[in-house]
């Protein structure tokens, strides 16, 4: 991959990242790193947060991690109290925790379905309610939202998922309306296919990816760095002119 552009602007700036222990949110957390800002990232997943924030200790600020379970609404909003307290005051939010669980019609149950909302979809919102008033009181502040390209190209077998997913897309637009008075910019990178670790265990294989990169104009597999750079680039101000966007990067998939 070639090197990553330094966006000054990022520099010093208090960073959340949601789903920040693995695949395209750490990828995330480090290029954020890169550029001089104070990150904080939450994840379930315990050892791989702490391995992850013990790894990435060789940059000016040291990643600040915290385990959420993100269906816990309460529990979300003191942990993003205790990172206000611990940073500063938050500029930049990353909503990038999902999960694309595989489930078919029969399977799904009125409790699964609004899970799949709660771990796609809700703390979307309630990450939004709870740092967007720092960003007020900076002067502005950026929000990405992490969306799927599967709705769009009618992905079946996991319509709980699908369905969540394509309401980011929505959320993003209202609340770019609703933030925009406070020069608060809110945006949605849409991935393609991105080979993390997760992908490469349940669902590559050799048929799966000739298929795909038939039906991409890049002749290349993704890799979460393709995220994590548009990530950079909606968040500093060298976008500072661009809200309630969908930016797809999938290597131009058809």
């Amino acid at each position: 991959m070639s090197e990553t552009t330094i966006y000054p602007s990022l520099k010093n700036k208090v960073v959340l990242v949601t789903g920040g222990a693995s695949g395209i949110g750490e990828s995330i957390v480090e290029k954020f790193l890169e550029q001089g800002s104070k990150v904080a990232f939450l994840d379930k997943e315990e050892e791989l947060g702490k391995s992850l924030s013990k790894k990435l200790n060789n940059f000016k600020h040291s990643a600040l991690f915290k385990k959420c379970e993100l269906t816990d609404i309460v529990s979300l909003q003191n942990i993003i109290k205790e990172i206000k307290t611990e940073l500063g005051k938050i500029s930049i939010l990353v909503n990038n925790a999902a999960n694309d669980e595989r489930h078919n019609i029969d399977d799904v149950t009125p409790e699964f379905w609004d899970n799949r909302f709660h771990v796609n979809l809700r703390h979307f919102f309630f990450t939004v309610q709870s740092t967007y008033k720092d960003m007020k009181e900076l002067g502005g502040g950026s929000i990405v939202n992490i969306g799927s390209f599967s709705w769009m190209l009618s992905q079946g077998g996991m319509p709980g998922y699908t369905t969540a997913k394509s309401a980011v897309a929505g959320l993003t637009k209202t609340l770019a309306r609703d933030l925009g008075e406070y020069n608060i910019r809110v945006n949605c990178v849409v991935p393609g296919w991105i080979l993390t670790e997760r992908q490469k265990n349940l669902w590559l294989t050799a048929e799966a990816e000739e298929e795909q990169l038939k039906r991409q104009c890049l002749k290349r597999v993704l890799v979460p760095e393709d995220i994590a750079k548009v990530v950079l680039f909606f968040s500093s101000d060298q976008s500072s002119g661009c809200t309630a966007q969908n930016y797809i990067v999938d290597g131009g998939t058809v």
